[in-house]
C-alpha cells in the first residue's frame, strides 16, 4: 500500500515543536513520525513541507456554512460546498450547524446529511450534527428568528431524537422550563448540551452543569453576565463559565466578536484545554463583502457582510461570523499574542476531546488519524490531508 510521507517538517506535537521532522502516513492512519531523514521508496508519496508547520487538521466545533452555501440549505451541494471550503483553510473535520427553524426543514436536513457524508470526499468530514435552538432564551435571541423560539418539550425532542443517530451536541438555554430534564437525556444519549443564548443566572449555570451541560456555546455572545434585579445582584453565565473549572467554552476567535482584551481573558483564566476556536461561519465566509443570507436561501434572514464579519442589516447585532479556521488561530497568535502551540491545541486537541473523539483525532501521534494540515508563519494554509488524502494543495 502507498505510504504519504511528509518531510522537512515542523511538527506540532502534544510535547513541543519538531523543527526537522517527518510524518508517514498509509491507510488513513499515522504510521510513524521523528526527527531528521527518513527513508523513502519509489511508491511512496513524498510531500516536502519546506520547513512550514504541520499540526493536526483544524477541527471546527461550530459553523453554518462557507463558501456561499449555508447547511440551513438543505442540499447535498450547500453541505459538500462549505465543507470544501473549510477545507482549502485548514479544517479537515466539523459539525454542521442548524439554526432555528420549523421541524420539517429540520427534518429533511437530517435525509440530506446522511447522503452528504457519504459523498463528501474532498471536504472537510462531518462528525455529526449541531443542532442550535430553538430552545433559546428570547431576550437573547442574537440573529435566530424569534418566531420559532420556545421552551422544550419532551414530545417534541424525543421525536427528533429518535429521528437521527447524527446529532452529537445541542445548543439551547438551560433556565427554560423542560430543559435541565432535556439535558439530562442528551447525556443518556452520548450527545452534548450546550448552554447558548441564555439569560440564566449563576445558580442556574451551576444546576445546568451538574445535569450535563458541561460547555458553553460562543462565550460572551448572547448570555448572561452580571445582572440586577430589583435590588440584588446575580452572576451569570459568563461569570459561571469561569468558576466552574471543568466547564469547557468556545469562542470566536475573530477579532471582530471578541476584541483583544476579552481574547486574552478568557485564554488567561480558561486556557487553551478548555478552550475551544471555533468560526461560527456563515454562508459568507470565505467570500467577498456585500448582502448575504444567514440560514436557507428561502427562510433566511438578510444580512451583510462587512468589516471582516456578518451584520444584521440595521447594524444592531453581529449575525454569525465570516471566519475560516486558519483565520482564528492567526487572530490568536498576532492579536490575542498566544503562543501558536497553544493557538493550534485549541483547534485541534481541545475539540477533539470535548467531543470525545481525541481517541483517534487532534494530536499527531501514531495510530491517530492522518488529517494533517501544513502552514506557514502568517497561518496561510499550503495543504489540507483527510483521511491521507491531499484535499487542498498549493
Amino acid at each position: 500500500m502507498q505510504r504519504t510521507i511528509i518531510k522537512n517538517a515542523k511538527l506540532l506535537l502534544p510535547q513541543g515543536v519538531v523543527k526537522n521532522g517527518f510524518l508517514i502516513c498509509s491507510d488513513g492512519k499515522i504510521v510513524g513520525l521523528g526527527e531528521g531523514e527518513c527513508s523513502v521508496s519509489p511508491e511512496d508519496l513524498v510531500i516536502d513541507a519546506a520547513y512550514n508547520y504541520v499540526s493536526p487538521g483544524f477541527i471546527d466545533m461550530h459553523t453554518h456554512g462557507a463558501g456561499g452555501y449555508d447547511f440551513m440549505d438543505a442540499t447535498l451541494e450547500a453541505y459538500l460546498g462549505a465543507a470544501e471550503m473549510h477545507a482549502k483553510h485548514g479544517t479537515t473535520a466539523l459539525l454542521p450547524t442548524t439554526l432555528t427553524s420549523t421541524n420539517e426543514e429540520l427534518f429533511h436536513t437530517f435525509e440530506v446529511y446522511t447522503n452528504a457524508k457519504q459523498q463528501n470526499k474532498k471536504g472537510a468530514a462531518f462528525l455529526g450534527l449541531h443542532l442550535e435552538g430553538p430552545y433559546f432564551a428570547l431576550s437573547q435571541k442574537g440573529a435566530q428568528d424569534p418566531k420559532y423560539l420556545r421552551n422544550p418539550s419532551p414530545e417534541e425532542y424525543m421525536e427528533i431524537l429518535n429521528a437521527t443517530n447524527d446529532i452529537v451536541r445541542w445548543s439551547l438555554a438551560p433556565e427554560l422550563d423542560g430543559a435541565m430534564e432535556f439535558g439530562r437525556e442528551l447525556t443518556s444519549r452520548n450527545i452534548l448540551p450546550s448552554i447558548a443564548h441564555t439569560d440564566a443566572i449563576y445558580e442556574e449555570a451551576i444546576q445546568a452543569f451538574d445535569a450535563g451541560f458541561t460547555h458553553i456555546t460562543h462565550m460572551y455572545s448572547c448570555m448572561s453576565s452580571i445582572t440586577r434585579r430589583n435590588a440584588y445582584r446575580y452572576a451569570g453565565v459568563v461569570e459561571a463559565a469561569y468558576m466552574i473549572d471543568d466547564m469547557t467554552v468556545e469562542i470566536i476567535a475573530d477579532g471582530v466578536h471578541l476584541p483583544k482584551s476579552l481574547l486574552q481573558f478568557v485564554y488567561k483564566f480558561k486556557g487553551a484545554d478548555k478552550i475551544a476556536l471555533v468560526t461560527d461561519s456563515m454562508r459568507g465566509a470565505g467570500m467577498p463583502d456585500g448582502p448575504s443570507i444567514l440560514g436557507s436561501l428561502e427562510g433566511g434572514q438578510s444580512v451583510i457582510i462587512e468589516d471582516g464579519v456578518a451584520k444584521l442589516p440595521d447594524r444592531t447585532a453581529f449575525a454569525g461570523s465570516v471566519a475560516t479556521a486558519d483565520r482564528l488561530v492567526r487572530t490568536m497568535v498576532q492579536l490575542a499574542e498566544v503562543p501558536l502551540p497553544e493557538a493550534v491545541q485549541m483547534i485541534t486537541a481541545t475539540p477533539a476531546r470535548i467531543l470525545k473523539i481525541d481517541d483517534r483525532k487532534g494530536f499527531l501521534s501514531v495510530g491517530m488519524d492522518a488529517d494533517i494540515v501544513i502552514f506557514d508563519e502568517d497561518i496561510n494554509v499550503r495543504s489540507t490531508i483527510i483521511a491521507g488524502n491531499i484535499i487542498h494543495n498549493i
